[in-house]
């Protein structure tokens, strides 16, 4: 284990985290408040402990997959630790348990909150908020990678554990580059929403906020309805564009590099947006009689469906009323998720499709066991190590999910309700069911098991290896 170059990448990290946090002190600065002064504080801690800790060079900047896999993990930690701390020191919250929640469900894209009245929160903690997602979303190592050579050749081991699906492929040679394609890409779609967003006649504040969750897919919205208050137009830029933000980064760089007919072919994104469209079809008609008009049942299936499967977590309306079977079928999209690549949670639906055609296969295989078939994504062969991984990750996802549920289940609230809080924590998509519910929040459970959620909601954004790899004592040792 090269524990100099762990340090030094996390010393890094402080010193961005510095800079993001020069953000939310503008806020307060524009907006003349003293919950202002929690950030400066914070800001000048994360200057002060990065530049010290920089200060003895690495022995060697040579790391492997272990490394990049234990410097990620300890990334989002440090993240969610020092990003708690504004919060905490503004004194808007109750604890300090309380303020980490929020920030890894922030970082994390999550949007699970314990507030049960957002808009009494000051502008600059709502802004910090917001912007956490919009960190999370691509990942703040990606956005190091992008800005900073870190390890020469070594450095794909961090873009393959913070980046979400089951490969991870450069779309340049250059690792760096490749970051800085998907930043640039990133910071493109996000002005062009806050743009929409402003011509429908939201405030930039608003409109900033908004897009931000928008974009990392997160859902923490600034008012105590969500999404719900706004007009009809603002909803529905904010339901197309979670829909882009599902899409893996990949199609968008095709159509950069003026590849249209290979953007349409990708076969994940049509099967991605063929879901959406089969799940909005059948939630309108399950839900029309508890709408006034056929177009107002399809608006708010279409914003929900959306949000659900990009695992943004925004609402229009508390679909915890709803029917049971437009409940499943949001329940269903919430393990299946975005694509691969995109900044969206879930399981992603290209490992959905690569675990179909695995049972495909096998049934085949047992009427034809000669017959020599193999599973294709893309066009493309999917070797046996990806088909390992994906059946590995399965088996843990099963494994975490249900150990969660039952420790959560100490707090006996009920099933449904603890169900949904992992599903929807490990998915990384916010509200849930019942007691945590569009309309409720995550404030009924005790701190253990909000600890709990905190490291699903890590877990889920990291592909839960890289946290799992903190655990096993192997990992810690030299090499």
């Amino acid at each position: 284990m090269n524990y100099s170059i762990i340090r030094y990448i996390l010393c890094r990290v402080l010193e961005f985290q510095a800079m993001f946090l020069a953000l939310p002190c503008l806020a307060a600065l524009i907006y003349g408040e003293k919950e202002g002064w929690a950030y400066l504080l914070v800001l000048v801690s994360c200057l002060l402990l990065g530049g010290l800790g920089k200060l003895k060079k690495p022995k060697s900047t040579v790391f492997y997959a272990r490394e990049g896999f234990v410097a990620v993990s300890l990334s989002w930690i440090l993240l969610s630790v020092t990003g708690a701390l504004p919060l905490f020191l503004s004194g808007e919250f109750a604890s300090y348990t309380d303020a980490l929640f929020e920030t890894i469900s922030g970082l994390t894209t999550t949007g699970a909150s314990i507030l049960s009245d957002v808009e009494a929160l000051s502008k600059c903690n709502l802004f910090w908020r917001s912007f956490t997602h919009w960190i999370g979303g691509m990942g703040v190592l990606v956005l190091i990678l992008a800005i900073l050579p870190l390890a020469g050749g070594y450095n794909m081991h961090l873009m393959r554990a913070e980046s979400p699906g089951p490969t991870v492929g450069k779309l340049v040679p250059r690792v760096r580059h490749t970051a800085r394609i998907l930043y640039e890409m990133y910071i493109f779609l996000t002005v062009i929403q806050i743009i929409l967003l402003l011509i429908t006649g939201m405030s930039l504040f608003e409109a900033m906020t908004l897009s931000f969750g928008t974009a990392g897919t997160g859902g923490f919205g600034v008012l105590n309805s969500s999404i719900g208050s706004y007009s009809v137009v603002s909803q529905a830029v904010i339901t197309i564009f979670m829909i882009l933000f599902g899409v893996n980064f990949n199609v968008y760089y095709l159509i950069r590099a003026r590849k249209p007919m290979q953007a349409f072919k990708h076969e994940e994104m049509r099967y991605y947006l063929g879901i959406i469209l089969v799940a909005i079809l059948l939630i309108t008609v399950n839900i029309r009689g508890s709408f006034q008009s056929l177009f107002e049942a399809f608006h708010h299936a279409a914003f929900q469906v959306a949000s659900i499967i990009t695992t943004t977590g925004y609402s229009t309306a508390d679909f915890n009323l709803w029917p049971q079977f437009s409940k499943t079928i949001l329940v269903i999209l919430m393990f299946i998720g975005a694509c691969a690549g995109s900044t969206g949670g879930g399981i992603k639906v290209s490992r959905v499709i690569i675990m179909l055609k695995m049972v495909k296969n096998e049934l085949s295989h047992l009427i034809h066991p000669k017959r020599v078939r193999q599973v294709t994504c893309e066009n493309r062969v999917v070797n046996k190590e990806i088909l390992r991984s994906i059946s590995v990750f399965f088996i843990a996802y099963i494994m975490i999910f249900g150990v969660s549920a039952l420790l959560i289940s100490l707090d006996n609230l009920d099933f449904t309700t603890n169900f949904t809080a992992v599903a929807a924590t490990l998915n990384n998509i916010g509200p849930g069911l019942n007691e945590v519910g569009p309309a409720s929040n995550f404030a009924v459970y005790s701190q253990p098991a909000k600890f709990v959620l905190m490291f699903d909601m890590l877990a889920g954004r990291l592909e839960l290896f890289p946290l799992l790899l903190l655990f096993t004592p192997y990992t810690w040792k030299r090499s």
